[in-house]
């Protein structure tokens, strides 16, 4: 789902009681709105304009076509005059795509000299919005609100924000996900109900056996495997023993016909991603390596062994990600440096990370695995570029499901790590070492995460208040007490919590 393609509708609130002519000023101020935002260019999604809504039929119908319309990821709304919120109770119970409340007004300042009546008449949304507010707080609705002037960079950027994470919500919807095999054996957090995922979230999970993949493995034609091999020829920097002739070169084509299978496979299963498992690899010779990173940067989730929670919100993490700066991909806390004052967590996998988040051109390498019993996979091997990221959760407890966000600083590889031949990256977790593992150990995160220094906290927000759940931050702000507080809170709030 490209967000360039979806739409975000425009809805203003007003009445009859102003008058014909006040009502055509609302409506021409709401459509100088959606064309500034959409000529500016900071929004991603387009945003649509809708007529001026009046009464409670017409609010109900814009809902109703909200709903129905595949195009429409949400809608965002606005009171230009004042919208008896009563008028609004039946849209809204209707309504099943998010919304943005916009608190803006059509000018940015008063005019002092001129200011009279009529201007006061036209531009209430300072109580308007109150007024609307009140109904979606009275009816426990979730929405996101975003207060000040329409033309501000804050206010197109927190806009688009939603936007990107409610395309990925209805990406979700209906999005099937293959779990190739099982989950690794007795682990817990990479397990859960799958079920309750798909009622909360909207995507299907299935597990396919592994030589189902392995037969289209075996399909793949020579021609297409060739291709594929002169594309990791242009691509990659290639060690010299998988070229041509290369003492190592049949790794690489066992490698390639994985990938042209693998993607046959995900393509006709029209599957937006999927988990393996080195526990069962079945006829294949190798664990997917070099297809798993270049599926995960063509869009696909995934998750290692059998992870598909990780699987379902890496995709969703890269649907928001779309043509911004900086890469997604699957991580795992591998391990740590403990230097005092220089404190350090090293990021990586088997095989699987995504060369979305590489620093430069990635080296395409084979070296043994050392578990799984196969042949030595290929893979690609980089570092990851310096700045500011995050790791992100999604758990379930059980009666809920948690995400947790921990903000981190990345920062340069400080050494060459000659015999590391995986994908790599280091940070620092916030607030510091001590109390970021702390808190993310405290609130059962998992091993597996989603890195990301495209998107951030703002996002994870949206994403959780989209889909209902829980979620805990992990900043340069975090104290421990208070966190433990705010969690066991959490879990009161969510054993209590009613519908109204």
């Amino acid at each position: 789902m490209k967000i360039q393609d979806i739409e975000i509708w425009f809805a203003t609130g007003s009445q009859h009681l102003y008058g014909e002519e006040t009502l055509r000023q609302v409506a021409y101020h709401s459509e100088q709105i959606v064309n500034g935002f959409n000529e500016a260019g900071k929004i991603g999604a387009k945003i649509v304009f809708k007529p001026v809504l009046k009464t409670s039929d017409e609010i109900y119908a814009f809902c109703k076509a909200a709903n129905a319309s595949d195009k429409c990821v949400g809608i965002i709304t606005w009171m230009h005059t004042f919208s008896p919120a009563k008028m609004w109770i039946s849209g809204l119970k209707t309504l099943n795509k998010p919304m943005l409340h916009l608190h803006t007004q059509y000018n940015r300042d008063i005019p002092f000299n001129e200011i009279d009546m009529d201007f006061m008449n036209l531009n209430q949304s300072a109580h308007g919005d109150r007024e609307f507010g009140f109904i979606n707080t009275r009816m426990r609705l979730n929405r996101k609100v975003v207060v000040g002037h329409w033309q501000s960079p804050s206010v197109m950027k927190q806009i688009d924000v939603w936007a990107r994470v409610a395309t990925a919500k209805a990406d979700l919807q209906g999005a099937r996900f293959a779990r190739i095999g099982d989950n690794m054996r007795y682990v817990a957090v990479t397990d859960g109900d799958k079920v309750s995922a798909e009622i909360k979230f909207g995507f299907e999970v299935n597990t396919y056996g592994i030589n189902e993949v392995a037969e289209y493995v075996k399909a793949a034609s020579d021609s297409d495997v060739k291709a594929l091999i002169e594309e990791y020829e242009a691509s990659y920097i290639m060690k010299e023993d998988l070229m041509a002739g290369g003492a190592q070169r049949q790794s690489l084509v066992d490698a390639a016909q994985i990938e042209v299978g693998l993607r046959n496979f995900l393509t006709e299963g029209n599957f937006k991603g999927f988990t393996d498992t080195f526990e069962d690899l079945g006829a294949l010779k190798q664990l997917p390596g070099i297809a798993t990173q270049r599926l995960m940067a063509d869009g696909y989730g995934f998750g290692g062994e059998g992870d598909w929670k990780t699987m379902a919100f890496l995709r969703a993490s890269k649907v928001m990600a779309q043509g911004l700066k900086g890469g997604t991909s699957f991580m795992e806390d591998y391990t740590y440096h403990f230097e005092p004052g220089n404190e350090l967590v090293l990021g990586s996998h088997m095989l699987e990370i995504c060369p979305s988040i590489a620093d430069g051109k990635p080296r395409c390498e084979v070296h043994p695995l050392g578990i799984g019993g196969k042949e030595d996979p290929a893979r690609l091997v980089f570092n990851t570029p310096a700045g500011e990221g995050i790791n992100a959760s999604l758990i379930t407890l059980g009666d809920r499901f948690r995400l947790l966000v921990n903000e981190v600083e990345v920062v340069e590889a400080p050494a060459d790590l000659p015999k590391l031949p995986v994908a790599r990256t280091f940070w620092r977790t916030k607030p510091n070492m001590e109390h970021g593992l702390q808190a993310w150990i405290l609130a059962g995160g998992a091993h597996h995460t989603i890195f990301s220094q495209a998107i951030g906290t703002d996002y994870m927000e949206d994403f959780a208040e989209m889909f209902d759940i829980e979620i805990a931050v992990i900043d340069e702000n975090t104290n421990i007490r208070k966190f433990k507080e705010e969690l066991r809170n959490n879990d009161l709030y969510y054993k209590i919590r009613k519908e109204y």
